[in-house]
C-alpha cells in the first residue's frame, strides 16, 4: 500500500521534500548514537490527492532523494540544503518558512522588537512576508501569482538588500526520533506515510489503519496490484468508512 501511494504521489507536478534526524538502534556497522534519517516526500496543500511518504534511510547524502523520485521531472520544494541539488530533472523551489526557522533559532531570548537583534530584524520582514500570503489563501492560483508580484516582490527584494549587509546565525538543530533497528525504522516510516496521508484525507487514522489491515488481506492485492487503488485514502468507500 505504501509503495502504491509513492507511485500516485510522482504524478504530481509538485512536492515538498525535508528530512529529519532519526535515532536507530543496531544498524550494522553503526553505533547507535549515529544520526540516521527520516526523508519525508509530500504533495503540496491544496493537491487533489493528499500524500505524506516517509522513507528511513542511514544518512543525509544526497544520493536518497536523488534515487527517490525514479524520473519525476516536475517542481520540488525544498529547505537549502546541497543534497537536493544532484536530483535529474526536476526544478527547484527554497522554502521561506526554514529560512524564517533558521532565523527564531538564533532570537536571543530577550528579543521584543526587530531593532533588538539581526535575527529579530529578519523574523520582522519575514513576517509581513507570511501575513500576506496569509491573506490571499483564497485567491486562485492566477490571481494570487498576480497579488504576489504587486505586493510580495518589493518586500522580498528589500528583504534580500538587507539579508546582504547582515550577517547569518548557524542553524538550529533537529528534535531526535527513535527506533531499535533499521528494519523497524522502515516500518514506522511505513506507519507514518499511512497515518499522515490519512490525516491530510481528513480521514480518522486508526479507522483507516484498521480498515486496510483487515480487509486488504483478503483482496488478493499481490496478484492483482490495481486492487490496492480501491483502499487509496480519497476512494469514495474509504471515505465513507473511514471518517
Amino acid at each position: 500500500m505504501v509503495c502504491r501511494l509513492k507511485q500516485e504521489l510522482l504524478k504530481q507536478d509538485y512536492l515538498h521534500i525535508d528530512e529529519t534526524h532519526v535515532q536507530v538502534l543496531k544498524e550494522p556497522g553503526r553505533k547507535n548514537t549515529s544520526d540516521s534519517y527520516m526523508w519525508v516526500y509530500c504533495s503540496m496543500k491544496n493537491a487533489e490527492t493528499p500524500i505524506r511518504y516517509f522513507e528511513y534511510q542511514p544518512g543525509r547524502s544526497g544520493k536518497y532523494p536523488e534515487a527517490f523520485p525514479d524520473g519525476y521531472n516536475g517542481c520540488i520544494h525544498t529547505d537549502a540544503y546541497s543534497g537536493y541539488n544532484g536530483i535529474p530533472g526536476v526544478k527547484r523551489c527554497l522554502c521561506y518558512t526554514h529560512l524564517r526557522r533558521a532565523f527564531v533559532g538564533a532570537l536571543p531570548k530577550e528579543v521584543h522588537t526587530p531593532e533588538a537583534s539581526k535575527p529579530a530584524g529578519a523574523v520582522f520582514w519575514l513576517n509581513q512576508l507570511f501575513d500576506i500570503e496569509a491573506e490571499l489563501e483564497e485567491l486562485l492560483p492566477d490571481q494570487k501569482k498576480k497579488e504576489r508580484l504587486i505586493r510580495e516582490k518589493p518586500l522580498l527584494e528589500a528583504f534580500w538588500s538587507w539579508v546582504e549587509k547582515n550577517a547569518v546565525s548557524e542553524l538550529p538543530k533537529s528534535k531526535l526520533l527513535s527506533a531499535g533497528s533499521p528494519k523497524g525504522a522502515t516500518a514506522s516510516a511505513g506507519i507514518y506515510t499511512l497515518v499522515e496521508t490519512a490525516k491530510a484525507n481528513g480521514l480518522v487514522p486508526m479507522k483507516y489503519l484498521k480498515y486496510i489491515l483487515s480487509d486488504m488481506p483478503g483482496s488478493r492485492f499481490l496478484e492483482n496490484p490495481e486492487y490496492l487503488d480501491d483502499y487509496l485514502p480519497w476512494d469514495p468507500m474509504v471515505q465513507e468508512r473511514c471518517r
